[in-house]
């Protein structure tokens, strides 16, 4: 974050009238996240935050409660790493004069909206909503502007409301917002058109406050020598703001667009060491792509001396593929090969052995070997043939024939698979669209039911070599996958070619599954829902470039619900799940339990109903425990919608989550029979005391099944299950293959003569796709 300079910060605190200086606390969590406002505790989330806690109450409470005046985010006290005061800070706030409703009905409830009208030129918009009594058409006023929050209240009609709501300021259309301020303020009188500048430097929109104060110097001539110096510097910040989002796209792989940002470089009023920062990062693409062309020299050098007739067309297809492949996300590989290729001790045969193993293996794992480097290259294609999941592939063929092959090993598949391409890449999608990497994807559904479908948003300069965060995010009744898409990845610009939105600013995918049935207007906890989201994930996978430890489910509404219900039922699958304004129901009380495993993130409004009490006990189960990592997010005085307002933060929160896929312990229950697969075990046969299907729910006379498992320091895994019989799942991350090893299901030792299997790998690479992570061994407690 730009932190403005000393002139600068005399530019607001200095010229003629000094703002409020605004006081905060700092709450620093163990997940990484700061928040900043005034904290306070309560006891529960059924609590008023604005009420006095009784006495004797305050012990009880372990809910920390951080208000900025936008939104109230609630944390548990065990999540606190440090509190620390801020110092203060001044804050412009600029008062819009409105006919502010005193009387009338006042606002406890917001109903969905329904029609949102555009503000106009004096800050009044009609928002129209949903109610008991019918549609509702409310006339708001924007009262009060800050850099961060605006407050937006009902004004006076024929049937007013007391409505008090706050928005992010930036959620105001720029123009828009110039607008309404210069409605308000007198345009002959430079004070006051300072209070804009104020604003805009407060909010880091240094761009937006340059462009304010050159409008107030060319009107008022005798301020030019005045805030000339800060203005430049405001043309520095913009500068310096205008880096930071090259070296995000760089960072997210963009590559492409990066290198564009670089070369249309403003440089008037721009600081030498600025440009000299342009000019190094420019120096950087251009001698990667020196070192690229070096590479391809090198290459072609080699194979032209190397003679083996019975080798060469071999290696002359791997030469092939990377001259046409190799590119700034993928060129490490080749990283040991440029360092060794001058290294006179080595043959020609081994230099091509390092650039061929490691552009399968990965650097860590190239190796001098030809023969095993053919062979990896060679069990490259028959591994991606085999996980493709295709109904035409041969897999038993292709396994005899990596039985026959040093390739064809479960340590050389478990790295082929890590570093090739997606096995269905190529395959063509359902439709395509004029949007770039935005397309339509057909699932095989479930036996007897219709095909799935989802949406697909990829970013720009998607590389299939290089791994990117994804979010599944889950459509509300009334809306569509479509409608998700743009929420996450923004609309796309004609002009630039490219959406617009955080996703696409951050890199990430967007997979949006039409997971409900037409005309659906509740969650139905139901096998088949659960199958839409899982199969439309399972299928990406196959088709595209996933980090699997960076996939994140979310959804809207009645979209939430099932996010909510699904990331408890599934927790290994996830880095994270954000429902927005969900509801808890059903299995998500059952299974609460299971939130320990996976971090929740919450959004919603302050007045969405009685949303805030039906969910608070399950809120206060995540808050008041241990180890639980779990966000709340209400904003003041909203109601049921979209909070495209929290996108930022919610990225922000998901850049500090990764999931943890292989942790040494833990516990989670069930009650459905296709919730039996958790991290490496997979268990079956529900005893009737546990199992609860959606038709016949609650029967509240059973109880969830409790699984625990544990990885024990001496070399094996303990597993205890409620139900019938399992199959564990091994890899070198749990257990040493090589050493003595103990399998304990229930009270019974299966760890005997238990070896790592090319086919249980690839078996397992195919069905669950995920092939960061694929699974060596398979301790089936039927077999033995």
């Amino acid at each position: 974050m730009n932190r403005p300079t000393s002139s600068l910060i005399a530019l607001g605190i200095i010229w003629l009238s000094v703002p409020a200086a605004a006081w905060g606390t700092i709450v620093e969590l163990k997940n990484g996240m700061r928040l900043e406002g005034s904290v306070g505790k309560i006891a529960s989330m059924s609590d008023d935050p604005l009420k006095t806690p009784t006495a004797g109450a305050v012990d009880n409470q372990l809910i920390v409660l951080v208000d900025n005046d936008l939104k109230r985010t609630f944390v548990s006290t065990y999540q606190v790493q440090d509190v620390q005061e801020a110092a203060p800070t001044p804050v412009e706030r600029i008062k819009i004069d409105q006919r502010v409703a005193t009387s009338g009905r006042s606002v406890h409830a917001v109903g969905e909206g329904i029609r949102v009208t555009p503000w106009d030129e004096y800050g009044r918009r009609i928002y129209s909503m949903q109610t008991a009594r019918g549609p509702v058409d409310v006339i708001q006023g924007i009262t009060e502007i800050t850099p961060q929050w605006t407050r937006v209240e009902g004004l006076m009609a024929d049937s007013p409301y007391v409505w008090d709501m706050r928005i992010r300021t930036s959620s105001i259309p720029r123009d828009k917002l110039s607008e309404i301020l210069m409605r308000r303020i007198d345009a002959k009188d430079s004070a006051q058109r300072l209070q804009i500048v104020r604003l805009y430097l407060q909010a880091e929109r240094y761009r937006d406050a340059a462009a304010e104060l050159s409008a107030l110097m060319n009107d008022f001539e005798d301020l030019k020598k005045q805030f000339g110096k800060q203005y430049d510097e405001l043309i520095q910040l913009s500068a310096t703001t205008l880096i930071d989002e090259v070296e995000l796209r760089k960072e997210t792989g963009q590559h492409n667009l990066a290198y564009g940002m670089l070369n249309k470089f403003p440089g008037d009023k721009v600081a030498s060491s600025t440009l000299l920062k342009v000019k190094s990062m420019l120096t950087e693409y251009q001698t990667a792509y020196e070192r690229r062309d070096k590479m391809f020299t090198l290459l072609k050098e080699h194979l032209e001396a190397f003679a083996d007739p019975a080798q060469k067309p071999i290696v002359e297809a791997a030469i092939a593929e990377m001259e046409a492949e190799l590119n700034i996300n993928n060129m490490d590989r080749l990283g040991p090969y440029l360092r060794l290729s001058d290294d006179p001790s080595l043959k020609v045969d081994e230099k091509l052995a390092l650039a061929i193993s490691g552009w399968i293996l990965g650097p860590n794992s190239s190796q001098e070997n030809l023969v095993v480097a053919l062979s990896v290259f060679q069990a490259r294609d028959l591994v991606s043939e085999y996980v493709s999941n295709r109904n035409d592939v041969d897999r038993r063929a292709i396994l005899e024939k990596l039985k026959g092959m040093e390739g064809g090993t479960p340590l050389y598949v478990a790295k082929i698979l890590q570093f090739m391409k997606p096995p269905l890449g190529n395959a063509e999608p359902e439709t395509a669209s004029e949007i770039p990497g935005y397309y339509l994807m057909r699932v095989p559904g479930v036996p007897g039911r219709s095909d799935f479908f989802y949406y697909v948003q990829l970013p720009q300069g998607y590389d299939p070599y290089r791994k990117y965060p994804t979010v599944v995010t889950l459509h509300g009744a009334g809306t569509t996958a479509e409608q998700q898409i743009d929420w996450w990845a923004g609309s796309h610009s004609e002009k630039a070619k490219i959406r617009t939105g955080q996703a696409a600013r951050n890199g990430y995918i967007v997979i949006a599954p039409m997971w409900a049935e037409e005309h659906q207007f509740e969650y139905n906890y139901s096998a088949y829902e659960h199958a839409a989201v899982l199969f439309s994930l399972r299928h990406a996978l196959r088709h595209f470039s996933i980090d699997t430890d960076k996939v994140f489910l979310s959804g809207h509404s009645m979209g939430g619900d099932a996010a909510w219900d699904i990331g408890l039922a599934h927790p290994d699958l996830w880095a994270g799940v954000i429902p927005i304004v969900a509801k808890a129901d059903k299995y998500v009380a059952r299974y609460w339990e299971n939130a320990r495993n996976v971090p929740l993130y919450f959004v919603g409004g302050e007045l969405d109903g009685n949303k805030r009490e039906v969910n608070s006990r399950d809120f206060d189960r995540y808050l008041t425990k241990t180890n639980f990592d779990t966000t709340i997010v209400e904003y003041r005085g909203r109601g049921h919608e979209h909070f495209q307002d929290e996108i930022q933060d919610i990225f922000r929160w998901m850049d500090v989550h990764k999931r943890v896929f292989f942790p040494k312990e833990f516990e989670v229950v069930s009650m459905r029979p296709w919730d039996n697969f958790f991290y490496w075990l997979e268990v079956n046969d529900f005893p009737e005391r546990s199992l609860v299907l959606p038709a016949n729910y609650p029967e509240p006379k059973k109880s969830p099944v409790k699984i625990t498992a544990k990885v024990l320091a001496t070399n094996g895994v303990l597993v205890n299950s409620g139900t019938g019989k399992a199959n564990i799942y091994l890899t070198p991350d749990i257990v040493n293959f090589d050493e003595r090893m103990t399998v304990t299901y229930d009270g019974r030792n299966y760890g005997n003569g238990v070896t790592p299997s090319t086919e249980v790998m690839l078996e397992d690479a195919r069905t669950r796709a995920d092939r960061l992570h694929p699974f060596w061994a398979k301790v089936d407690t039927n077999d033995r």
